[in-house]
């Protein structure tokens, strides 16, 4: 992960280095006799002509629809061809970016750069779409290849035109003998032996348009790679890492909390279960030799269990073994027994879920309950959930009188930001006279 791990701050100059461009590679690494007789040429040779048809068809539907959009926008049809104009490089960059796997075999194919569309109306798709800056970068590659890499691939086509008609000078000069043929303006070839310096120099301008379409193609990879693929804005990219920061931040805490339950159980509470034991061999010795010594001990010795039983429930606070070992449903049921409101549980869960999204909940539901118990006045809880869509959804409904509000410090604001760090979600529907109903949602997969 890039950034500072002292301060979980990310380096502005840490950018992503631009992906290498397989092409190039192959013409950097390969000799070029390998180069020359791999498939490398002819696909660099597709990729750069094919520009040519496409980019005349996209050139051509372009001003139609800017021209038509111009001509009849008095009327408000124009409108509609000219958001089609804007809109066009979407389907443009869709089909290049496929087109890509011709020079790009091996290389993970490019992401679509756009938003997924929440709303299925009309207007809403147009207004997201039209909203981001990928169908724009998407137009001007648009442009891009119906001027620019049109007349690339034009080019090359004629380049490539021209070295096969030297390579096949003599077949030419056969097929048209005993006539004089011209093959350069102002020489004539007698024969078909003496044109074979023709063939040699075609053979080594189709070498050297093999580079040449490779370089190009490369260089147009490239800029698709620039305008067509995703790109991370800096203020998502700082959303990520709070984001991440935040999690390793809970991490942290988590850590701390199992540790300070683990001195707790093996050292304080160890030394009170010693300190009983030995104030009640104090008191056997005692006998009845000094009953108000004996009755002093005993009351120390009921102090010291007292405090035992406050350090478990505490040691249980932190983090119960029962999570542990049998996961939420086993440990939301030993919660329950012990609330002092009556506690329904119905969890049916297939699996273990990962311990981060059970810890998250089993608080969540803790933390419910006691609410439910301060704060509601309910002489009833029911506690349910399971597992939908790889997504863990509890409810915990209780009969109380209502007017939940998380302004008023119920701690329902600290229920929500537990679980926003594992991207899930709480529904509070708490109307005044009740019932109070808290739905958590928690994806598995965070």
């Amino acid at each position: 992960m890039p950034g500072h791990p002292q301060d979980g701050r990310t380096d502005e100059t840490d950018a992503p280095a631009p992906a290498p461009v397989t092409v190039w590679a192959a013409m950097r690494h390969q000799r070029p006799h390998r180069f020359l007789l791999s498939s490398w040429p002819l696909r660099c040779w597709a990729y750069v002509c094919g520009g040519l048809p496409l980019g005349l068809a996209v050139l051509l539907a372009m001003l139609v629809l800017v021209a038509s959009g111009l001509l009849l926008s008095a009327i408000g049809i124009g409108l509609a061809l000219l958001t089609a104009a804007a809109l066009f490089g979407l389907p443009v960059g869709r089909l290049e970016r496929r087109r890509l796997r011709l020079v790009e075999p091996t290389a993970p194919p490019l992401a679509n750069p756009h938003r997924p569309l929440k709303n299925p109306g009309l207007r809403a798709r147009l207004r997201t779409r039209c909203g981001e800056r990928a169908t724009w970068r998407e137009l001007g590659y648009t442009w891009l290849l119906a001027l620019l890499f049109s007349t690339a691939g034009l080019g090359m086509t004629l380049l490539l035109l021209f070295a096969l008609i030297l390579i096949t000078s003599p077949l030419t000069v056969w097929a048209l003998a005993p006539e004089a043929v011209m093959i350069i303006p102002g020489q004539a070839v007698p024969h078909p032996l003496a044109a074979l310096p023709f063939t040699a120099a075609g053979l080594l301008a189709l070498a050297l348009l093999a580079y040449l379409a490779g370089l190009l193609a490369g260089a147009q990879v490239r800029t698709a790679h620039f305008l067509l693929a995703p790109r991370e804005d800096p203020l998502t990219r700082h959303v990520v890492e709070l984001t991440r920061s935040r999690a390793r931040l809970a991490d942290a805490f988590e850590a701390e909390r199992r540790r300070i339950e683990r001195d707790l159980h093996d050292g304080a509470q160890q030394q009170l279960v010693a300190l009983t034991m030995t104030l009640g061999l104090a008191e056997m010795e005692l006998g009845d030799g000094n009953p108000a010594a004996a009755e002093l001990l005993a009351r120390g010795r009921g102090e010291a269990r007292r405090a035992l039983d406050q350090l478990r429930d505490l040691v249980r606070g932190i983090h119960p073994q029962v999570l542990t070992d049998h996961g939420l449903a086993a440990a939301v049921t030993e919660v329950a027994l012990r609330h002092p409101v009556p506690v329904t549980v119905d969890i049916d869960l297939p699996r273990r879920l990962p311990e981060a999204v059970e810890t998250t909940a089993y608080f969540t539901v803790t933390e419910a309950l006691t609410n439910a118990a301060k704060h509601s006045g309910a002489t009833g809880v029911q506690v349910r959930g399971g597992l939908r869509k790889d997504r863990l959804t509890l409810t915990i409904t209780d009969d109380g009188r209502g007017g939940a509000d998380p302004a008023r410090g119920t701690g329902l604001t600290g229920l929500a930001d537990r679980l926003a760090i594992l991207r899930g979600r709480l529904t509070v529907s708490s109307p005044a006279g009740g019932p109070t109903e808290l739905t958590v949602e928690v994806p598995c997969s965070a």
